[in-house]
């Protein structure tokens, strides 16, 4: 009796095993939709496959269904919107696994080498597609995303990506890679695989190829190489009941931790290992101009003195500054101080390091427009440039870090304005009263000073005091007038498009007119850049040259003599016209009948600045040959680091002067299309961008 019993209680459980064994196969043309038959679970139920929710949307991915917290362990185009709902995960009749929009366009899922005869979410966790030989194809173990479970490995050459949060899955800030050389190590995800920017690795770089990272079930996480060889144990053995569950997760904060979670209760997962116990670790954490630092044990980003959050909301998206400045001073003449800090670091490399006292560094920091932050440690001051990356702050002792600060966005300056809001009421009687008082002494000075210019002018016409009307208003000049300040129009400046410029000195010595030379090479780039992108219309001058630089009372460099300029069109880039310009000056393609762009006035920019470097002319008949044509010999000079000759004895930054010939000669290229725009000019001259070494301006030159 017992045994018929039990054979009928046999008899009634192997449907069920058969039931649940056969749902784990997923034949061809099944499919699952957000709203409908929404996912396909493993033979035990614990995992499942398909589509979760995200957002106000959808996502394909694997999770852990059987438990309270449904963790996701791997997604589909991870870093793709989110689905709609009208969308469907299909498996096609011709074994393809696709992802069909409600237009019917497909987005293939898995990149199989042969169509698959059927697929199955197997109890290991692994998704996979089978071909008619039962053989696996394509699996996700394949491909992961920021998880390893237990049973699975990361092979040489794969790496994992964290997410951007609990909740959001797409790809995030870092990634670990098992790399082929045999180390396994954590970067930055947006950093090169370098060793300077690695923040975590198992120290086995001579293990050789093929080395992979491994996860057993009972929760060992070791490295193995190609002989099956253990080469390096991460962690010990576990202690759980072999009914938990693991998986190795490079979490959204950068540390690789792994968990484990008992199936037998309901409870949170537990870490078992962790990569690092800091959680400042991580470089890169708090993004650009901010830096990490432990409060409690956990890491808070925080900005450096005169930054401010982007996003306070997100405070890992970096900091900017909150002060504007303007070159050395901010354009209301505010000046910088430096914010002292201690323990602060950056694992970016400095653009200059010197043999300093702290005073000393101090000083250089403060003089240097380009460094906006320095390091003093061990006599030593290492300066930065914006941004400043991968900052941390620790107890230890790493040296004093100063930090350039705008005066407006001290401290004492928000204490200053939190104070005004209180006496707001005060401030604004007494500026109402103030402002009406100056009014009055303003219309009184006017009128004083107006009298005084009528008397002054009144009193030139009497006596004929050039000086005096200079002050006070402009005047015309007779031709023997002209002709005796400028020496009989002896000292002749150029021609333009209105005629010549001569020089000439007024009767009292001490003024001088129609100067016509550049100082400043940025200055002036600036004003063809606002003629060619800042205009309401593009403007080509036409004829940039030395003689239409005008200095002002300041030296600083004007462009002058539009008598030749070509105004273009709002939808223009480009115009035919006759050849105008000066000759020397002009550039190829005006002699090419080719169409005419702002690259015209690059080309004679830089034979300019070639001029401005050398102090000569374009063309030198009475030099040697190789010297004749400034621009030849110049890239001579520079093809065989010989730049000194450019400027003989004089003492020059060699790097500026390098700078300013590599310039120079992009500018000049025969081909427009290899000039550089003004724009990237000025960033060139200003040294934000790197210069590539320029190649010979051919032979066009020679026939200027």
């Amino acid at each position: 009796m017992v045994a018929i019993v039990l054979f009928l209680l046999l008899i009634n459980e192997f449907p069920v095993a058969i039931a649940q064994q056969r749902n784990s196969i997923i034949s061809l043309n099944s499919s699952l939709s957000p709203n409908n038959n929404p996912f396909w679970l493993s033979g035990s139920g614990l995992f499942a496959f398909g589509f979760y929710k995200k957002d106000e949307g959808f996502a394909i991915g694997i999770w852990l269904e059987k438990v309270r917290q449904k963790t996701v362990l791997w997604t589909a185009n991870r870093d793709d919107p989110q689905l709609p709902k009208d969308v469907t995960l299909l498996l096609t009749s011709d074994g393809r696994l696709v992802l069909q929009q409600k237009l019917g366009q497909q987005i293939a899922l898995s990149n199989a080498p042969q169509p698959a005869s059927s697929a199955s979410m197997l109890n290991t966790g692994d998704f996979v597609l089978y071909n008619s030989n039962s053989t696996i194809i394509w699996e996700t173990v394949d491909v992961p995303t920021d998880t390893i479970l237990a049973g699975q490995r990361l092979l040489a050459g794969n790496d994992l990506v964290s997410s951007i949060s609990k909740a959001n899955h797409a790809s995030g800030k870092f990634r670990l890679i098992m790399q082929k050389d045999g180390n396994l190590v954590q970067y930055p995800a947006n950093s090169p695989a370098a060793p300077e920017y690695a923040y975590w690795n198992t120290k086995t770089a001579t293990a050789g190829d093929n080395v992979s990272l491994n996860l057993d079930s009972n929760g060992q996480l070791y490295l193995l190489n190609t002989t099956g060889f253990n080469i390096k144990n991460l962690n010990g053995p576990s202690n759980l009941s072999d009914n938990a569950f693991y998986r190795l997760t490079i979490d959204p904060d950068g540390i690789l931790r792994l968990y484990s979670h008992s199936l037998n209760q309901d409870d949170d997962w537990s870490i078992e290992w962790l990569s690092s116990s800091n959680n400042c670790d991580p470089i890169g954490l708090c993004g650009l101009n901010a830096y990490c630092t432990l409060m409690d044990q956990e890491a808070t980003c925080v900005c450096s003195p005169g930054f401010a959050f982007i996003d306070e909301g997100q405070k890992d998206l970096g900091c900017h500054r909150n002060f504007r400045p303007d070159g050395c001073k901010s354009k209301n003449g505010e000046t910088f101080y430096l914010s002292e800090l201690e323990g602060l670091t950056w694992e970016d490399n400095p653009y200059s390091t010197l043999a300093s006292t702290k005073i000393a560094c101090r000083e250089d920091c403060l003089k240097d427009c380009y460094c906006e932050a320095a390091l003093f440690k061990d006599q030593q001051c290492r300066k930065q440039k914006l941004p400043l990356r991968f900052g941390r702050r620790q107890q230890v002792e790493l040296g004093t870090t100063l930090i350039k600060v705008g005066v407006a966005s001290s401290e004492t300056t928000q204490v200053s304005t939190r104070i005004k809001k209180h006496m707001q009421k005060d401030v604004l009687i007494g500026s109402s009263a103030i402002l009406a008082f100056a009014l009055i002494v303003l219309a009184i000075t006017a009128i004083l000073i107006h009298r005084h210019r009528v008397w002054e002018y009144r009193k030139t016409n009497k006596y004929g005091n050039d000086e005096l009307i200079e002050d006070v208003a402009l005047r015309s000049y007779t031709y023997p007038e002209l002709e005796k300040v400028t020496n009989g129009f002896s000292d002749e400046l150029g021609k333009g498009a209105f005629g010549t410029v001569f020089k000439g000195v007024m009767s009292n010595g001490r003024r001088v007119v129609a100067i016509k030379r550049l100082e400043k090479v940025v200055a002036e780039a600036r004003g063809i850049l606002y003629l060619h992108e800042e205009c309401e219309n593009q403007i080509i001058h036409c004829d940039i040259k030395p003689e239409n630089i005008l200095l002002d009372e300041h030296k600083c460099p004007k462009v002058a003599d539009f008598g030749l300029a070509k105004l273009l069109r709002p939808n223009q880039s480009r115009t035919y016209t006759g050849i105008r310009g000066t000759r020397g000056y002009v550039a190829p393609e005006w002699h090419r009948d080719l169409p005419i762009t702002v690259k015209a006035d690059v080309y004679s920019y830089g034979i300019m600045l070639l001029e401005i470097i050398c102090g000569r002319r374009k063309m030198e008949t009475d030099l040697s040959e190789q010297k004749v044509v400034l621009a030849n010999w110049v890239y001579d000079c520079f093809e065989n680091s010989e730049l000194d000759k450019l400027v003989e004895d004089e003492e020059v930054d060699k790097s500026k002067l390098e700078r300013m010939v590599r310039v120079g000669l992009w500018c000049i290229q025969e081909e427009p299309s290899l000039r550089p725009s003004m724009k990237k000019v000025v960033l060139m001259l200003e040294g934000t961008v790197e210069i590539p070494t320029p190649p010979s301006p051919t032979s066009f030159l020679s026939c200027m």
